[in-house]
């Protein structure tokens, strides 16, 4: 059995970024040969950026892109290499990796199974390829093959499963090449971030050793590479251990701010024969010079609080520094969900000083030149976030209080303005128009929405002095059933926590104060935020008005909307689940909660619709444009 050294990538790339991804793919290249592998896998059409829509139409993107292929020929001598692009035959589009082996195309690989659910549109724009065809495509000058190639390195045979291959069970490619002598598998994925979805992914990569009773690499993008979708990185290996069993090696951690991560694997591996396969010329075998390393199996899976506590910073930070601004404004509430986003936009500096140093964290930041004096968390936060309470007459102490405590305690330039006296000329100028006097009895919603929607100018001129983003707040709950002032409290360039509901936001919030990220620890001055009930503060104070009188509480709207949105559920099949999960709540009641749930739902559908882009986070989300797409106007159903 041969000993081999290879190599998994995960890369940080942007959509359309042409000479900057393939410097990026050069330069990981290059530190995986250094590093003494003899292959090196990189992500699922990491040449042109995964998330390129329906640019994928455009034939300018299929020559720039197989363009960039024809570059890279040549920073491949001394190694092989797996690299994706989009790739056009007869008319249609595939979904391909190309093999290049020192400085030689050999073949491409092509997509069979295609991901379209969920944040997926891939048959949008994409062909499957059908299982175990092949053909030939000319590329600069060459005829090459393509389509279920398994390549011979020195007697080894490899296979290429693309993202999605892996996850079809019987149908999955991996038995066939089993049939052809394949013992080193490869799954180069553009597999994006969500809760519990790593477990899923291991499960794939212990079935595909098994399968082939040999090696199997999984590698993905990393970051926020387009905007919405947030990726893991974190390439990680498994090995069949004989008997129809495996086990899941060690590779980079995931959630990298770096351009790229590089992991390597050694690991004996059968030559067997097989037919059909097509030669390299080319051994995947390790030097003998090179040091063998021992391959560690892989740690426990993150929590759900650790992934949330370094996706969202990741995604903050890419996002940040690929649109150009040059930092954050927050209108700080006192509540939670705007205390979470302060937070997390901390955890950016924490994390990134952590793992690149203050000079790292300028240098992934041009945008911010403040940044390049920064030599404390402190500082660097205070470059990067600028928050402000916005007060009316019914704002409270402890809100403005725990405001203020929060962004010292991260280190924000706060600032505290009341905006009285913008409500009352709007409530004046309304109420000449309408002929009365505005009071609460009559005019409850009108008066609570004004105050919210009159803290949008102000602090979005802000945002726009500073050249920042203006962040909005809103989390899923209140998106469900539109608890929100459109043009107020939603405005905003990006929602970070969108994607996720408010239950968890608190749970989070607490775990922050009390315990914290590993090698982070707690931020215990949330307690001032953790004290409260949720509150909007827009009607008087001695209404105590809060957000689960005016809707129902938090974890229960949370269930029905995982039934009735994310599962489909009819109203029956929701009723039966709640009894189960809530018995402290007679039926009645919770029937009433329901109703109300849906009845707010279809008619909020036209604020989703305009909320600002957020980050997909969970199994599900209900923003439209990157998930399950909802009527406008709907009936009771």
């Amino acid at each position: 059995m041969p000993l081999i050294r290879l190599a998994a990538v995960a890369i940080n790339q942007t959509p359309l970024d042409w000479e900057a991804n393939l410097r990026r793919v050069v330069a990981a290249i290059d530190a995986a040969r250094d590093a003494g592998a003899r292959l090196v896998c990189l992500p699922e059409l990491c040449l042109n950026g995964y998330g390129c829509e329906d640019l994928y139409f455009a034939k300018h993107l299929r020559e720039r892109s197989l363009r960039s292929l024809i570059e890279l020929k040549p920073q491949t001598r001394g190694v092989a290499v797996t690299v994706g692009l989009p790739l056009e035959i007869a008319g249609k589009l595939y979904n391909a990796e190309a093999m290049l082996v020192d400085g030689r195309l050999l073949g491409m690989s092509l997509k069979q199974h295609l991901a379209n659910d969920g944040l997926h549109y891939e048959a949008r724009w994409f062909t499957p390829w059908p299982a175990g065809g092949r053909t030939t495509v000319e590329v600069d000058g060459e005829t090459i093959p393509v389509g279920e190639l398994v390549f011979e390195f020195d007697g080894v045979g490899l296979g290429v499963e693309i993202c999605r291959d892996a996850w079809v069970g019987a149908e999955r490619p991996a038995h066939r090449y089993a049939k052809r002598g394949v013992s080193v598998l490869l799954n180069p994925s553009a597999s994006h971030f969500a809760f519990g979805k790593q477990a899923i992914r291991d499960g794939h990569a212990l079935d595909g050793a098994r399968i082939v009773n040999g090696l199997f690499l999984y590698t993905n993008l990393l970051g926020n590479e387009s905007g919405r979708a947030i990726f893991d990185g974190g390439p990680f290996f498994a090995r069949a251990t004989g008997d129809g069993e495996a086990e899941l090696l060690a590779g980079a951690a995931p959630f990298s701010c770096r351009d790229f991560v590089v992991s390597l694997v050694d690991g004996d591996v059968e030559a067997r024969p097989g037919e059909g396969r097509i030669a390299t010329g080319w051994s995947i075998a390790s030097d003998e010079s090179v040091q063998r390393q021992t391959p560690t199996l892989r740690g426990e899976r993150l929590s759900k609080f650790e992934e949330f506590s370094r996706a969202v910073p990741l995604g903050l930070l890419d996002y940040l520094r690929k649109s150009g601004a040059k930092g954050f404004v927050i209108s700080l509430s006192g509540g939670a969900d705007s205390a979470a986003c302060a937070a997390l936009v901390w955890l950016i500096v924490k994390r990134v000083v952590d793992e690149v140093g203050f000079a790292g964290l300028a240098q992934r930041l041009p945008n911010t030149p403040t940044l390049d004096g920064a030599n404390e968390v402190r500082s660097a936060v205070r470059c990067l976030l600028t928050t402000v309470y916005q007060a009316t007459k019914n704002s409270s102490d402890v809100t403005r209080s725990a405001a203020a405590t929060v962004a010292d305690a991260v280190g924000a330039e706060h600032h505290k303005w009341s905006i009285d006296a913008l409500v009352d000329d709007c409530v004046k100028l309304a109420a000449t128009a309408v002929g009365r006097e505005l009071t609460w009895e009559t005019d409850d919603i009108a008066l609570q929405n004004i105050q919210a929607r009159v803290r949008a100018p102000g602090v979005w001129m802000l945002a726009n002095l500073k050249s920042a983003l203006l962040i909005t707040t809103g989390n899923r709950s209140e998106a469900s059933v539109g608890y929100a002032t459109m043009d107020g409290d939603t405005a905003g360039g990006l929602a970070p926590i969108a994607g996720i509901d408010k239950a968890f936001i608190r749970e989070w919030l607490r775990w922050m104060e009390t315990e914290g990220p590993e090698g982070v620890g707690p931020l215990p001055e949330l307690h001032a935020v953790n004290a409260q009930q949720p509150t909007a503060e827009l009607r008087p104070l001695a209404t105590h008005q809060t957000d689960e009188a005016d809707l129902m509480p938090y974890p229960v709207l949370d269930a029905i909307e995982r039934s009735m949105i994310a599962h489909l559920d009819p109203r029956d099949e929701t009723l039966r689940r709640l009894g189960e999960a809530f018995p402290q709540y007679d039926a009645a009641q919770l029937a009433k909660w329901t109703d109300r749930f849906w009845r707010l739902w279809r008619a909020s559908q036209w604020k989703r619709e305009r909320l600002a882009p957020s980050f997909h986070i969970d199994t599900h989300n209900v923003d439209s444009r990157s998930w399950r797409r909802w009527p406008i106007l709907s009936g009771e159903g």
